[in-house]
């Protein structure tokens, strides 16, 4: 839809659109004439959107700061299923992951050489020495927020608890690149060359995503990425940071079982932080970790 520039602007500011978003509108028009994938409208979040992530990121993070809190050896991954149904519900959440494309427990939890999706389950224990992600997302009023946090059991080898840091590290050089008006190419290849340059792989397939008022919207976010290329990052975007890193190779497999959990393919261990950020004129703000 095309706004006169005395109509109200399409953003619910109450404001007309000459003297809000017009601006806006034109500088990201004119990036996409230059040849830049650049974000439809329904992808810049409105101030009442924002809003609403933020009350959901609440319950999200108090949730996985419950689960650091209990998490333990001789745990079944089951239980911190439970922990998370049971308390993003009492805060008036819903688990997001619970039914999502059949999925059917309320968290993912990656053990070890588990990348992503791992299925809680009564039979798995976690023991000494292992790591673990645990994903969460929740859902309220609508809104949608999204992190995920490693967990080191007891004592863990060296190196996996540089697997780890460095891992985190790697959230952190991508929320350094979030720069309004460049690319999500600048923030995948940063990522990817500071896992690089301390000896690990990225995952390829697998990546950040658009996130608020829907679990999974556009963009994709790749962390083997170029500079310059993938979509414009412009102020109301939201996406997750998540980059999954491996010890080893970075060949990947899906679980034919369960068709859900993926695993390296040499089966050394992989980490992942996620984080969701919104990006601002100056840079990003972390909504959600």
């Amino acid at each position: 839809m095309k706004f006169g520039r005395n109509m109200p602007c399409w953003c619910g500011s109450g404001r007309k659109y000459k003297a809000c978003h017009m601006a806006f509108d034109d500088k990201i028009a004119g990036f996409e004439r230059a040849g830049h994938v650049v974000p439809d409208r329904g992808l810049i979040k409105t101030a009442k959107d924002i809003e609403g992530i933020k009350k959901s990121a609440v319950i999200n993070m108090a949730v996985l700061d419950e689960v650091g809190e209990k998490i333990r050896a001789g745990m079944s991954t089951q239980e911190i299923d439970d922990i998370v149904a049971n308390t993003t519900r009492k805060m008036g959440g819903i688990p997001a992951d619970l039914g999502y494309e059949g999925y059917p427990k309320s968290v993912c939890t990656s053990v070890n050489d588990q990348i992503c999706h791992g299925i809680p389950s009564d039979d798995v224990i976690l023991k000494e020495g292992d790591i673990v992600n645990v994903d969460c997302s929740t859902i309220l009023n609508g809104y949608f927020s999204d992190s995920s946090r490693m967990f080191m059991i007891g004592e863990v080898s060296p190196e996996k608890r540089r697997l780890v840091e460095v891992t985190r590290e790697c959230v952190k050089v991508g929320i350094s690149k979030v720069i309004p008006w460049t690319t999500i190419g600048d923030l995948g290849h940063a990522v990817h060359q500071h896992a690089l340059d301390n000896g690990y792989t990225v995952v390829r397939e697998i990546g950040g995503h658009g996130c608020g008022n829907a679990f999974h919207e556009d963009p994709f976010v790749s962390y083997v990425s170029k500079p310059g290329t993938e979509m414009l990052m412009v102020p109301g975007m939201v996406f997750t940071i998540e980059p999954m890193v491996n010890m080893g190779e970075d060949k990947i497999f899906t679980d034919k079982k369960n068709g859900w959990t993926v695993y390296t393919a040499d089966h050394k261990p992989s980490a992942q932080w996620e984080v969701e950020v919104l990006v601002t004129e100056t840079g990003c703000e972390v909504l959600c970790w």
